[in-house]
């Protein structure tokens, strides 16, 4: 009775005096999950909380409620029913959840990258040449009309990097937009829409919200997540794991470039299927991606010198962002992962914004961090780049040696990136934003793994 009399979303678990042996657990919006013990058993949020307990994992689905004992699991849906929900192995590798040594998780979870995308570049290309495999199901993108992509936070800027491609590779229109906003919107789904939803735990409250409003009207649910168990992989139609392994820190790293990969991969694969590439430009691209381990590895080797950047940004209280083309979103991301651990003010813009109104802010106290690979917009970013000097501004130049010196002097200080094609150049510039994030939060003294006010995975709205 108590139970549906309740409003909102809510994970609870109820304890009852002079009951020893017994535990009443509900959830609504919220994921909950139970562990199976020898003779005990666990309640917790996620696999991950549960896992040094046990690796036995029944996830409640929508709406259940379970009664709880030492020796017995019994649960009911939403309308009273009793029901039998799969208990799951979990395979959770112990090592994933401690530091390795690092000082903080964050640093292990940068550190991780050239590993991580490696597996998981092989889990979708597992063969050399053109075979594109998506492990669970398919979609032939040759029936899409229309790409619907909606996430929150680091993930939503993943969406608009994913954006670029799927236009620019595989000619498919695209609209992203944030979970929080979208179903408000009551946006009309069309014929021949998909709807991809990006998220790590596979748990954010707004991003499964917008999932759900998505069901039975797009053709195909499809689902880019970290967690294969998850409520949202679960609700999919298809689910494609980014593989990243436990991400404790609460700003994403390995979780980004991960989800940026396996978003390629689709791009790819969408461009096969619509007939976009000739097979000789497939396989340059796919080659491309699977040397992407390693210029990330290349890039990692700058963080000496990056550190004593970022201390040196630690004492500025704003500090602006540019970045265009597939550089804007990564720009994005750079202001936020700033901002999340370092409580610095960080914003961003499109380089081509900047005269617009944001240049009003520039002067000897604000760094300005553009973001110029050498590709077809270089030129335009540097132009940008050169108004920012003109005005007094310092900036931070990230690109590759040759772009460095083209740009000429009057830079503040520069990050010299690995060469690289410039279809992987966002997912390797994620690392010096990082990187930046992570050194100015040393700097600044602050809790690194836990900010302030924030969660790894927002159930709530």
């Amino acid at each position: 009775k108590t139970l549906s009399q309740l409003e909102g979303a809510f994970a609870l678990a109820f304890l009852f005096e002079g009951e020893e042996d017994l535990i009443v657990a509900a959830r609504k919006g919220s994921p909950l999950a139970i562990g199976h013990g020898d003779g005990e058993m666990f309640v917790g949020s996620d696999a991950i909380a549960l896992s040094p307990l046990t690796d036995q994992i029944t996830y409640l689905e929508e709406g259940d409620s379970a009664v709880i004992t030492r020796q017995s699991l019994t649960i009911r849906d939403l309308e009273g029913n009793e029901v039998q929900r799969e208990c799951k192995t979990i395979n959770i590798d112990q090592t994933l959840v401690d530091k390795g040594g690092h000082k903080h998780f964050m640093a292990k979870e940068i550190a991780e990258q050239p590993t991580v995308l490696g597996e998981a570049i092989r889990h979708y290309l597992p063969n050399d040449g053109t075979q594109i495999t998506l492990p669970g199901g398919d979609i032939d993108f040759a029936k899409v009309n229309r790409l619907v992509m909606v996430a929150c936070g680091t993930a939503s800027y993943a969406c608009l990097t994913a954006k670029y491609w799927f236009e620019q590779i595989a000619g498919i229109p695209v609209e992203v937009d944030v979970a929080s906003e979208f179903r408000y919107r009551e946006p009309p789904i069309t014929d021949g829409t998909v709807a991809l939803f990006v998220s790590q735990s596979g748990e954010t409250a707004d991003t499964l919200a917008a999932l759900r409003f998505c069901a039975g009207k797009a053709e195909k649910i499809v689902s880019v997540v970290n967690v294969p168990e998850s409520s949202i992989a679960r609700e999919s139609d298809l689910a494609l794991p980014i593989l990243a392994g436990a991400e404790i820190g609460v700003a994403s790293t390995k979780a980004f470039t991960c989800q940026l990969s396996v978003l390629l991969v689709l791009a790819l694969k969408a461009a096969k299927d619509r007939r976009r590439l000739t097979p000789d430009a497939l396989d340059s691209h796919l080659s491309d991606l699977r040397a992407l381990p390693g210029l990330v590895n290349q890039a990692l080797g700058s963080e000496s010198q990056i550190a004593q950047i970022a201390a040196k940004l630690a004492e500025a209280r704003d500090i602006l962002f540019l970045g265009r083309g597939r550089m804007f979103p990564l720009a994005l991301e750079g202001a936020l992962k700033l901002k999340e651990i370092s409580y610095i003010h960080a914003e961003a813009y499109a380089s081509g914004e900047l005269k617009h109104g944001p240049i009003a802010l520039i002067d000897q106290h604000v760094p300005v961090v553009v973001l110029a690979p050498r590709d077809e917009l270089y030129d335009k970013s540097i132009s940008n780049m050169q108004e920012v000097m003109a005005r007094g501004g310092r900036v931070l130049l990230i690109a590759d040696a040759k772009g460095i010196a083209q740009a000429g002097t009057g830079v503040w200080r520069t990050i010299t990136m690995p060469d690289a094609p410039e279809l992987i150049q966002p997912i390797l510039y994620a690392v010096p934003a990082q990187l930046l994030a992570y050194h100015a939060a040393i700097a600044k003294g602050t809790d690194v793994d836990q900010p302030r006010n924030l969660a790894k995975s927002v159930t709530v709205e």
